[in-house]
């Protein structure tokens, strides 16, 4: 630097009042106060003193040289800070000059002396000219498991905004900014939950999951699960790793966090003596307003809940819905079922009955007092509250459903009088789904409605299709209610969600648009796909059976035009083993044919659906 004239009146004058030197730099001990107790300050220039009793100046052999050192050390000082000053404003200004400091980079660009929007400029630049960089995928590596994560997968970037904001904010004193350089480390960003996704692909098993503490039941027999720690992902951890590692040209290490159950093996044994055992020792007496009933230990096993959360901490609680459904022949001795409304034809018209409300165990508040007497050996009774139940359905919720005309009837026929079993099967269906009541956007499931129909509901035995050919089977001639009540929906315009036609087609339904049904693999469904409520009536005579589907009109009509039939095939003849099982057959020939659904309004087909079907050949069964 070129030297610099100053006027003498501008010229720095620096004034020591005191030096204090640490001990071991002081000549022989001397006080810190100077040459002697007392005395002054030491001066600055001249000859050197000499100390009292010494025998020789100060910095003679044996004497006080760190004295001049001091003195040399002071006066180069000064005069650093004479140039200092002296350069005033011109220093400063360079030297604080932008808002970034200055000899500051990061990742190799130069941001120092620039203001925030030039810096940020300028590194946005540099990195949008070197994209490969901070795009491609990065190497990781969890235990001894290997891949990649993509940086746009995982939002994986430079912020670089914050990364200026970073910079700018380090503040290095004035000798650092002139003469020194530093490095600024980018803010990266990342989402940390997709990143722990994208990770667990790579992992697979690579980690170990802890086990988590339970106590479960065999029948009534508690059973303990021990805790074991894991190693595994944490997702923070993960995140930080990448940051740290994304832009170092290395793979990065990511790594599986040992981690520990929160309830121990000893806690679980206590649990077992504790609770776990003595909760199912015997059963607890729960009285009513309206009498009492019993809780067995089956029941308490059932719905005694003694597994961890994910920390594997075990609360033990009762679940109110298991010990509902595990008390089910016991609640019924003290509770009333509430009545849903209901709406029938009466004279052609739709009538609305009220239904009533009922009264249940306030099972949620029964399983919190059941799980202080428990532990006890004694005393094992608690109260239970009998709460109100509104129905599912009132009667203003059906006046508002707009039940009110019908939609659509369809009638099928039937052989053998009203007392065959066929017949007897198609009246007790009938029977089982007349007056539902489908809200708009609801789906009806004939099997979900019916359940099981075994001999257990009333079915009887009755030639059903299995394998081709006709066998006694119980609920045989459900089918036939299956087509009529499709039929009623199809006319009605409702959206047809499941049906399965007959393999062979019969004379008596309508060709393609029929359906079969089989507990539990076939169903029939359909969705009210209407505003309006809609309701099943049902009705039948000894060699006929009606279903009508009332609610209000979204169509004018509803109507079916059928392709000719095509693919014909003939029946073979095939022989049977006689006796019971063996039900002989005329055959009836094989087809394809479409049906297409017509919907109209205002004179106009607004819709049109299309169904296919492909009928086989039934063989002409012969017995013996």
């Amino acid at each position: 630097m070129p030297a610099v004239a100053m006027p003498a009146e501008e010229r720095p004058t620096i004034r020591i009042t005191a030096v204090t030197l640490p001990a071991d730099q002081r000549p022989d001990g001397a006080p810190a106060g100077g040459a002697g107790a007392g005395a002054g300050p030491a001066p600055v220039g001249g000859d050197t003193p000499s100390r009292p009793g010494s025998g020789g100046p100060v910095g003679a052999p044996g004497g006080p040289a760190p004295r001049r050192r001091l003195r040399r050390m002071l006066l180069a000082g000064g005069a650093a800070a004479a140039v200092l000053v002296a350069s005033g404003g011109a220093t400063a200004g360079y030297a604080y000059a932008g808002e970034v400091p200055r000899g500051t980079t990061v990742l190799g660009v130069e941001l120092g002396g620039r203001s925030r929007a030039e810096a940020v400029q300028a590194l946005r630049a540099d990195l949008t000219s070197r994209p490969e960089a901070f795009t491609s995928p990065v190497p990781v590596r969890i235990g001894d498991r290997t891949g990649e994560v993509s940086p746009d997968a995982v939002g994986l970037a430079v912020d670089v905004e914050a990364t200026v904001a970073a910079a700018a904010a380090h503040r290095p004193g004035p000798l650092s900014l002139l003469f020194g350089s530093r490095s600024s480390e980018p803010v990266v960003t990342l989402d940390a939950e997709k990143l722990d996704a994208e990770l667990r692909k790579i992992a697979g098993d690579a980690g170990q999951r802890m086990t988590l503490p339970a106590i479960t039941f065999r029948g009534t027999t508690p059973r303990p699960v021990y805790p074991r720690p894991g190693r595994v992902l944490r997702a923070e951890d993960s995140a930080e790793a990448l940051r740290a590692g994304w832009l170092s040209g290395q793979p990065v290490e990511i790594p599986l966090v040992e981690t520990h159950p929160a309830t121990t093996t000893h806690e679980v044994d206590r649990l077992v003596d504790e609770l776990a055992r003595p909760a199912v020792a015997a059963p607890v007496t729960v009285s009513t307003e309206r009498g009492d009933f019993s809780v067995p230990p089956a029941a308490i096993a059932k719905s005694l809940v003694l597994t961890a959360d994910r920390n594997g901490r075990i609360a033990p609680r009762i679940d109110g819905k298991k010990l509902r459904a595990a008390l089910a022949g016991q609640l019924g001795k003290v509770e009333v079922e509430p009545k849903d409304a209901g709406i029938s034809i009466q004279g052609n018209k739709p009538r609305i009955t009220a239904g009533s409300g009922g009264r249940q165990v306030d099972t949620g508040a029964l399983a919190r007092d059941l799980m202080a007497v428990l532990p006890r050996a004694d005393g094992r009774t608690v109260r239970a509250q009998l709460k109100p139940v509104a129905p599912k359905l009132s009667a203003d919720d059906l006046g508002k459903m707009g039940i009110k005309e019908r939609v659509s009837t369809f009638t099928t026929r039937f052989t053998g009088g009203a007392g065959s079993p066929r017949s007897q099967n198609i009246m007790t269906i009938a029977r089982k789904v007349d007056g539902t009541v489908v809200r708009p956007g609801e789906t009806f499931s004939l099997n979900g409605h019916t359940g099981e129909r075994g001999y257990a509901q009333g079915y009887r035995d009755a030639p059903v299709i299995l394998d081709g050919k006709l066998v006694p089977g119980v609920g045989g001639g459900t089918s036939q209610f299956t087509t009529t009540l499709f039929n009623a929906t199809y006319y009605a315009g409702l959206e047809d969600v499941e049906h399965k036609p007959h393999s062979y087609w019969f004379s008596r339904y309508p060709p393609v648009i029929e359906s079969t049904i089989f507990w539990p693999d076939l169903d029939f469904k359909f969705r009210n796909d209407s505003p309006h409520g809609v309701l099943i009536d049902t009705s039948y005579t000894s060699s006929s059976i009606t279903v009508s589907v009332w609610g209000t009109r979204v169509y004018d009509r509803v109507t079916t035009e059928w392709s000719p039939r095509r693919n014909v095939t003939k029946p073979k003849v095939i022989k049977l083993q006689p006796g019971p099982s063996c039900i002989p057959t005329n055959g009836i020939g094989g087809f394809t044919q479409d049906a297409f659904r017509l919907f109209h309004r205002d004179g106009k087909v607004v819709k049109r659906e299309k169904f296919t079907w492909k009928y086989l050949a039934e063989p002409r069964y012969r017995c013996g």
